[in-house]
């Protein structure tokens, strides 16, 4: 197995890992130490006060059976407490004895200087209470009177002599014992930090090496295939993303691949129909002018030679085809500001019974021209809808005006209108050519014509405006068609409700 970090991993992620690890162990190394000090130097102290915890009770019987430890006028025996203390401190030096009447104040100490202000005048009995009530079997810290606000263990008992009543209450680690030890701890616990560090940083370094190779080994893979798709793979997924450790990033990556592919498609797709649009708006947009400029020159060059019935003729040509470059030119505005999405609908309630009854008759002067029976089929009931007034009514005119396109003289074009349920469903049907099964998916798509010889007709975009303005209604529209039996243009809006 080769432990070795992929070179698509980057270093500062490497470095940044290893100096996370470094100082979690540094860090772990330092509170290994701590606790282990403290909990060493607690039990150190349990275990010293419980082996001593007599000591108290062994100075009353010896020391004070033999002789008072106060003089006839009351006073403390000092020259007794000297030769107790020297005594103890031949067997341990760390021991501090001190004299305590019922009420805690010290009366005689050895090791406590009378003129000391920084020293304490009196001992918290409730500790000593406690030790004497638990017989020293119960942990338990007390003051130190050399050090105010600092705790040692220590041994207690209580003492009655010729009517004085008190505590012998003795420092177990007293101050020489305190330097002593503070020295020899330090050195320990350096010696021990430095011992558990090398050991730890040694294993930590292989476990951390192990550790960071197996963290990263999911992070390396998905690296590897983002790398592959940066350099045009466009085909490189990450496997069973779910099982990833980073299965969210996985995942995420392949959503965002296959999306960045289907954008690199549909802007492929869109280059292309720009080309077929460019290549198309130039075809009509050439041919009117041409048809212009021959009408123009014929007029400027024969005008003496024309009668006034041609003169009248070619301006009718010139007119018609200077209508079709405004009609091509103004669908193809209306056509990129809808796609551009530069258009927002402006939603009220309005009677679409009223809007098709208008355009029914406006249209109905080119359906008789064209010998076209052109009908409006809808209820006696008035249908509200809640839509664009205008741009309803754009797509009902360029439904119509395809529709009597492609209706031969003596046919037939309908609108009919219908409300089901919280919609009204508008359809418009000829009996036209009709369009065949495999062209209809492509109907709407701008500048597709299914009948080729339907270019003198229009321009194409007719469709993929009304596709549009269905887009911004958040509805659709369908067709149904069969060769020779006409078509029929279906769309949905909500209805209004007062």
């Amino acid at each position: 197995m080769k432990l070795t970090t992929s070179k698509t991993l980057t270093p500062k992620l490497i470095i940044k890992l290893w100096i996370a690890f470094i100082l979690l162990v540094l860090l772990m190394g330092v509170s290994y130490i701590t606790i282990t000090s403290y909990f060493a130097k607690l039990h150190y102290q349990e275990t010293a006060q419980r082996l001593n915890a007599e000591i108290a009770n062994h100075v009353i019987a010896e020391k004070f059976g033999n002789a008072s430890p106060f003089l006839e006028d009351g006073s403390v025996n000092k020259s007794l407490f000297g030769d107790l203390m020297h005594d103890m401190m031949a067997v341990n030096q760390g021991i501090e004895v001190y004299l305590l009447d019922n009420q805690g104040s010290i009366l005689y100490s050895v090791v406590l200087d009378p003129n000391d202000k920084d020293a304490a005048k009196s001992v918290s009995l409730a500790p000593i209470h406690t030790f004497i009530k638990n017989k020293g079997e119960k942990f338990i810290l007390g003051d130190d009177p050399r050090n105010i606000g600092a705790k040692k263990i220590f041994s207690a008992a209580p003492y009655s002599v010729n009517g004085h009543q008190g505590f012998i209450y003795i420092v177990l680690t007293g101050e020489k014992f305190q330097i002593v030890s503070d020295t020899l701890s330090s050195q320990y616990f350096l010696k021990l930090g430095l011992g558990a560090t090398i050991l730890t940083m040694i294993f930590s370094a292989l476990i951390g090496l192990l550790a960071i190779w197996f963290l990263t080994k999911n992070l390396r893979l998905i690296t590897s295939t983002v790398v592959r798709f940066r350099e045009g793979d466009l085909t490189a997924r990450i496997e069973n993303p779910e099982r990833s450790d980073i299965s969210i990033f996985a995942n995420s990556f392949n959503d965002m691949a296959d999306t960045i592919v289907n954008n690199i498609d549909k802007m492929q797709s869109v280059d292309l129909l720009r080309r077929e649009l460019i290549a198309n708006v130039s075809h009509d947009l050439r041919t009117p002018l041409a048809i212009m400029k021959g009408y123009i020159e014929t007029l400027q060059i024969k005008r003496d030679t024309l009668s006034e019935k041609h003169k009248e003729e070619y301006l009718q040509i010139t007119h018609d085809n200077i209508d079709k470059l405004s009609k091509l030119i103004q669908q193809l505005f209306e056509y990129s500001k809808l796609e551009a999405e530069q258009v927002t609908p402006i939603k009220e309630p309005f009677s679409i019974t009223e809007l098709s009854h208008d355009l029914i008759a406006k249209f109905n002067v080119l359906a008789i021209q064209k010998q076209i029976d052109l009908q409006i089929v809808n209820p006696e009931e008035n249908c509200m809808v809640f839509a664009d007034v205008s741009l309803v009514e754009r797509a009902l005119q360029n439904l119509i005006e395809n529709a009597l396109k492609y209706t031969e003289p003596n046919g037939k074009v309908t609108l009919s209108l219908n409300k089901k349920g919280k919609s009204v469903e508008i359809k418009i049907s000829d009996t036209g050519a009709g369009i065949p099964e495999s062209e209809q998916p492509y109907i709407f798509d701008r500048y597709k014509q299914v009948n080729e010889s339907a270019k003198k007709q229009g321009s194409g975009l007719g469709l993929a405006i009304v596709k549009k303005i269905m887009e911004l209604h958040d509805t659709t529209i369908t067709v149904l068609s069969r060769p020779k039996e006409g078509s029929s243009f279906i769309f949905k809006l909500p209805t209004y409700a007062k």
